[in-house]
């Protein structure tokens, strides 16, 4: 059974106010496609263990938003925080086009054993399994549901010490709620 991924769904000390960041970052329709956001339950303590990649022409149209600069990697990428301190990744790309601030071009999944979780939800989601840019099978293409996605997973070395605050949703029938390393994840029934 192959299930189909649906939008991020994420935790917001203020969740008004964290859509209303992406939609400006995003473009509303991408931002209602991609992410929505609910009340936390707990304060943020670390960093997420899910996260978007973007791409931007320039970094300036994110910080008048609200966005924070975390780490500069430039000239490729400059990691950010959003208005509530979620990370994100904004990779430099000067062809971007001229429409909203930024492009989501990727949901990131911080894991200790990133090719273990890959091949895992490959099957579950009919993805192609590819190299990230170390050589290790880690990056998935054509997920039901995220065929304009790719869904990197992360090698990392920390403990898990939160449940996520960013998680994904899937479109399945039934099923687990938790994945094989504890991710979890937001189960919504099928559509019609």
């Amino acid at each position: 059974m192959t299930v189909t991924l649906g939008p991020l769904v994420a935790d917001a000390e203020d969740p008004r106010a964290a859509a209303r960041f992406w939609a400006a970052a995003l473009g509303e329709p991408a931002q209602r496609a991609l992410v929505s956001f609910r009340a936390q339950t707990r304060a943020k303590v670390v960093k997420n263990r899910v996260h978007l990649d973007v791409h931007v022409s320039a970094i300036e149209p994110l910080l008048e938003l609200g966005a924070v600069i975390l780490a500069d990697f430039l000239p490729e990428r400059v990691t950010l925080a959003d208005v509530e301190g979620n990370e994100f990744c904004a990779f430099l790309d000067p062809d971007a086009d001229d429409g909203p601030p930024a492009r989501a071009f990727a949901v990131c999944t911080d894991s200790d054993r990133p090719e273990e979780l890959a091949a895992w939800w490959a099957g579950q989601v009919g993805a192609e399994v590819r190299n990230g840019p170390d050589g290790t099978p880690r990056w998935l293409y054509g997920c039901a549901g995220w065929e304009d996605l790719i869904w990197k997973f992360v090698r990392v070395h920390d403990d898990r010490v939160a449940p996520n605050r960013w998680q994904w949703s899937v479109r399945t029938d039934g099923g687990v709620l938790v994945d094989p390393q504890g991710n979890e994840f937001c189960v919504r029934p099928p559509e019609d």
